[in-house]
């Protein structure tokens, strides 16, 4: 092998070794000509090698090393969703990196592509299929106590592999505020509540629109009138009341008009003879839920809502051992407020219009005074139409009384929060301990908006483990700068009324919804049921709304819920528990035409994501994750496309953009 030292002067030349070791002048001069040949060939690999550095006969390796070093200087600020606008900001002199796919599939040997699976149209019956609160699957359940009206999802065998659509017509809602007034009849085309709700002012059909006048029935003059008479009695403007529930809720009118006194409300309905009353809701761009008051508990954990709130809603408070009204006690907030109007309150007005017996009317309000008592809670005041109760700071003095009177007896020790199928029982769910009459149990919290970046009770009191207020604060940036990035990337999401209604899917301690609060829309924060730690309290204590939700099951909601959807570490978290295909089937049931989704995984797993959204014909495109091409966890930018059923209701799809 030669020296390291040695020089090379190429293989064909050998001289005569005679002449070469008698003759100085032939080795001077074979010296020279080696030594021009060098120069010749150093400055013609410094030539090549320049001209390949500037452009010419580029790489594909040096093209994605450039691309990769420009999208870590660059800010991406145009939908990568969408291939024809989809660039980077670039430094004075350079050309703006294109995002968009210039080899398709179809230039590739079809030897080494695997085939992508695509998932045709459900009939046009199925564009209001909600799976858990089928119609015809809830009669076979017993109907004592509403338990046919609970969520009884299909079985596996049973789940539709097929993409919902949309109605023939159907046109992107009115932006927020419009919304709340308008919604398009395409969209939602009943007409049954206009006729059997007309005198009582919840919604008027007019040309291809309804119009919401925001009345009710116990406020025909509109939900703002009543609201005010409300605020009469209770602040509703302090901050201390921020969260709150509606049950049996109609059209939403009274959580729509909430809105304005910055209180957000879970408004829930069931499926019943009120004919898509919660699909109105969401149409308005109003918090909503399909539920009902039965043998489980509520989706939300104890301790949730400030205040809640009944509209001549036919719940039977007083019957079932009064398991309906504790129920509300156990989602209520230490000092929280109870508000009921309409049968039987102001009864000696109303009770011929009502046409019942002055007598059955009083026993059952009797019956309703009782229970609340058992509960504790005290009478605030009744005064015309309205009677409002409130819960306690906390159980010193109830537990005192309780040894006296022996009635509904405190639940054992259990998780309080826990209310995923979780059955209601009879008994009274204790108030976390307090050493004085004036403290607040769990813990006092700020008020509005004060509330939303302090450290939650939960967390400060150390009853979750491994979540410190450290890890809260932490949290917190991140999701500020995320979401940052991601409104950096989809330009959209930085335009009012863009999006209104947002799911979170997996929202932990409700980072992504606090970073989006000062824009005008709401987001359903979701706790799987699965997650190593259950932090929807937390969420409730920061004045945010949200749900309990096993994603291997379909959401109780309806199709074109939500405009947008947030997905971190979903498909990760539920990898080996059911299908990734069913779940993206579900997401594309909730998600509207034109919606938005947001993933955030592991890269292997956004791929396989990619795959399965492709035949669900949704637009998308992978990004690199906010610190970088050198993550793993990358973001999948997906847009659902517009689509609907044909005029003549054929299984039949139209990708005509709206």
């Amino acid at each position: 092998m030669a020296s390291p030292n040695q020089q090379y002067h190429g293989a064909t030349f050998k001289p005569h070794k005679h002449f070469a070791a008698n003759s100085p002048f032939f080795f001077k001069k074979t010296n020279l000509y080696t030594l021009a040949l060098l120069l010749v060939l150093c400055t013609f690999s410094y030539l090549f090698g320049f001209w390949r550095h500037d452009g010419g006969g580029r790489s594909v390796l040096s093209v994605n090393k450039s691309a990769a070093t420009a999208t870590t200087n660059t800010i991406i600020v145009s939908t990568p969703c969408d291939p024809s606008k989809a660039t980077t900001a670039a430094p004075k002199g350079q050309k703006p990196l294109d995002f968009s796919s210039h080899h398709k599939a179809d230039d590739l040997d079809s030897t080494f592509t695997s085939e992508v699976k695509t998932y045709p149209s459900c009939n046009v019956n199925f564009s209001e299929y909600t799976p858990c609160e089928d119609a015809k699957r809830s009669l076979k359940f017993n109907r004592h106590r509403l338990i046919y009206r609970e969520r009884h999802c299909p079985k596996k065998h049973e789940i539709l592999k097929c993409r919902i659509p949309a109605p023939h017509g159907y046109k992107n809602p009115f932006k927020w505020p419009a919304s709340r007034d308008f919604a398009w009849y395409n969209n939602v085309p009943h007409k049954h509540l206009t006729v059997e709700k007309a005198v009582q002012n919840w919604i008027r059909f007019v040309g291809d629109r309804f119009r919401f006048p925001g009345g009710g029935t116990m406020f025909p003059n509109g939900a703002d009138a009543y609201i005010d008479d409300i605020g009469r009695l209770i602040n509703l403007k302090d901050g201390s009341i921020r969260t709150a529930i509606d049950t049996g809720c109609g059209v939403a009118s009274w959580g729509a008009y909430l809105l304005s006194r910055n209180i957000l409300t879970m408004s829930f309905a069931p499926r019943d003879t009120h004919e898509a009353q919660v699909q109105f809701a969401l149409e308005r761009g109003v918090p909503a839920l399909i539920g009902v008051l039965a043998s489980k508990r509520l989706p939300y954990p104890s301790r949730a809502f400030d205040m809640a709130h009944c509209s001549r809603c036919l719940i039977p408070w007083a019957e079932s051992g009064g398991q309906y009204l504790i129920e509300v006690d156990r989602v209520l907030r230490p000092g929280g407020y109870w508000i009921l109007s309409g049968p039987p309150i102001n009864w000696k007005k109303y009770w011929h219009g009502w046409e019942r017996t002055k007598d059955d009317l009083n026993d059952e309000q009797m019956k309703i005074e009782a229970v609340a008592k058992s509960l504790c809670w005290k009478k605030f005041v009744e005064k015309g139409d309205i009677a409002i109760w409130q819960k306690p700071l906390n159980h010193l003095n109830c537990k005192v009384t309780r040894k006296i009177t022996q009635n509904l007896p405190f639940c054992p020790a259990q998780d309080h929060d826990k209310a995923w199928y979780t059955s209601t029982e009879t008994c009274l769910t204790p108030l976390p301990e307090v050493s004085n009459k004036e403290d607040v149990a769990g813990g006092e919290l700020p008020k509005w908006p004060e509330r939303l970046n302090a450290v939650p009770p939960r967390i400060s009191r150390g009853t979750l483990e491994g979540i410190t207020a450290e890890t809260f604060q932490k949290d917190t940036a991140l999701w500020n700068r995320r979401v940052s990035y991601y409104k950096a990337v989809n330009n959209q999401l930085e335009q009012a009324g863009r999006y209104r209604n947002i799911l979170d899917m997996n929202a932990y301690l409700g980072g992504f919804a606090a970073a989006l609060t000062e824009d005008p829309l709401w987001v359903m924060n979701v706790v799987p049921v699965q997650a190593k730690v259950n932090t929807l309290g937390v969420i409730y204590e920061r004045g945010l709304i949200g749900t309990y939700q096993d994603w291997c099951e379909a959401m109780s909601t309806y199709p074109r819920t939500y405009d947008l959807i947030h997905a971190d570490y979903v498909f990760s978290l539920y990898d080996g528990r059911c299908e990734m295909e069913d779940i993206l089937l579900e997401m594309d049931r909730i998600l509207r035409p034109e919606g938005s989704v947001i993933f955030r995984d592991d890269v292997d797993v956004l791929v396989k994501i990619k795959k399965i959204s492709d035949g669900l014909n949704w637009d998308s495109q992978i990004v690199d994750h906010e610190d970088g091409p050198h993550q793993r966890e990358k973001l999948l930018f997906a847009i659902k496309t517009y689509w609907t059923a044909p005029a003549e209701g054929r299984r039949h799809e139209s990708t005509t953009s709206s």
